[in-house]
């Protein structure tokens, strides 16, 4: 799939944790370095570091006790020079996530003319209800890239759909994978106190595999305007990815008649 290589563009990220964390000062790298557009990123999450992050999430003591989405924004914008942008928010409703999904009109130093924003969303949750919530925004945008990242203890997999004028063109991760769309999990502020003190499993290596797969989607569209690549499958216990790639269809030819 081809990617304009000038066009202002929109990221949104969900989740500053485990595997957001890892990928946002990547994120402001590729912004940093990319001349050619306009970037707007915006960090969305309304979980506090508490001391048991720092064991496998992207913080430090200092950050203890404040909002994770305004730690890493201030933190990597300051660091690159950009603009600063969070919300310390989960995104629980589907009419927010589209208004934060719609693109602005963006004036280009080189063109008089408004040009259209393409817009990134970048799922990192850890809730399937969340996921389920982003499925129908984006079944409902006419043009979209979201890119969705989910692991478990070792294992995980990141996926990029993407829609364009009106048509999917890569499938999204509720689509390939239908039964996260049937699971019974609670959004972040449906859970209890006792609930929150749960959580499922994850290690810092399957969390640095998955935002690094989720940073090469990233480069592959942003920066050689050229995705390739549809979803990944990892283990980071045995250091092993599976991608599956666009198949270029082969072009018929026939022989004339001698």
């Amino acid at each position: 799939m081809k990617y304009s290589a000038t066009a202002p563009v929109k990221i949104i990220v969900l989740g500053a944790g485990g595997t957001g964390g890892y990928l946002i000062p990547h994120l402001y790298r590729i912004a940093f370095a990319d001349d050619k557009r306009n970037y707007r990123i915006i960090i969305c999450d309304g979980d506090i570091v508490e001391p048991k992050n720092l064991i496998r999430q992207n913080f430090v003591k200092q950050d203890i006790g404040r909002n994770k989405a305004a730690v890493l924004a201030e933190r990597y914008s300051g660091a690159f020079g950009t603009e600063c942008e969070y919300i310390p928010e989960y995104i629980e409703s589907e009419e927010r996530l589209k208004g934060l999904v719609r693109p602005d009109f963006i004036k280009q130093p080189y063109n008089s003319i408004p040009e259209t924003q393409r817009v990134i969303l970048i799922g990192c949750v850890d809730n399937n209800k969340s996921r389920a919530i982003c499925h129908n925004v984006f079944y409902n945008t006419d043009n979209l890239v979201y890119i969705d990242s989910g692991n478990g203890e070792y294992t995980g997999q990141v996926v990029c759909g993407v829609r364009q004028n009106g048509r999917t063109t890569f499938k999204p991760v509720g689509t390939l994978y239908p039964d996260i769309l049937k699971a019974e999990d609670k959004l972040p502020t449906e859970l209890s106190c006792a609930e929150r003190a749960v959580s499922a499993p994850q290690s810092v290596t399957a969390n640095l595999t998955s935002a690094t797969a989720v940073t090469s989607f990233l480069y592959d569209l942003l920066v050689t305007g050229d995705l390739t690549t549809r979803y990944v499958t990892f283990s980071s216990k045995i250091i092993s990815t599976r991608a599956e790639t666009v198949k270029k269809r082969k072009r018929r030819t026939e022989k004339c008649a001698a």
